[in-house]
């Protein structure tokens, strides 16, 4: 500097503002393909859905919903049950679940208490189905999640968890502001 001034010093929250700026601008980065990355996933889970609702001849939400009264219940759960844990309207469930019952892979009856409630129970052919098809679906997992000891397995799931009801949160956030 020939006039022999100083450099003016920044004031500390110019300073400090850079790298918050430049962090956030990273953050915001991380999370758009952390995004991508779970909708990613999304697509190749319906696809293996898919794959294992075709080996039993039915459809990827069908098979969705089998899944959910297998991971629910030995006897069975309502309609309202199932359409809350996959994220559908009630009456889609009742329409497909119709549709499994004809086909032989699930009860349905109507609660004693309650003429509105259906409950749904699978039939002894989809449990001898899905015991075939366990030792895949297990092989699978195995492949998919052999990165993850059990610990890690669980920690990673309960942080999933706890970002599906944070999600869950600002969607409903989003909804009241439009």
């Amino acid at each position: 500097m020939k006039s022999g001034k100083q450099p003016r010093a920044e004031p500390q929250t110019a300073r400090q503002a850079r790298p918050a700026s430049a962090a956030a601008e990273q953050n915001q980065q991380i999370i758009k393909r952390f995004t991508w990355e779970i909708a990613s996933i999304s697509v190749y889970l319906q696809e293996l859905r898919q794959f294992w609702a075709e080996a039993i001849g039915i459809s990827g939400p069908q098979w969705m919903i089998l899944m959910a009264l297998a991971d629910l219940d030995e006897d069975g759960a309502p309609v309202n049950v199932v359409s809350k844990m996959l994220h559908v309207d009630p009456s889609f469930v009742t329409t497909q679940s119709k549709l499994l019952e004809k086909k032989g892979f699930l009860h349905r009856k109507s609660s004693s208490t309650d003429a509105r409630v259906v409950q749904m129970s699978l039939t002894e052919k989809t449990r001898n189905h899905l015991k075939k098809l366990a030792s895949q679906q297990q092989a699978i997992n195995d492949f998919i999640f052999e990165e993850f000891d059990h610990r890690e397995l669980a920690e990673f799931t309960n942080k999933l968890g706890a970002l599906k009801n944070r999600l869950e949160k600002a969607r409903l956030k989003v909804a009241i502001d439009f």
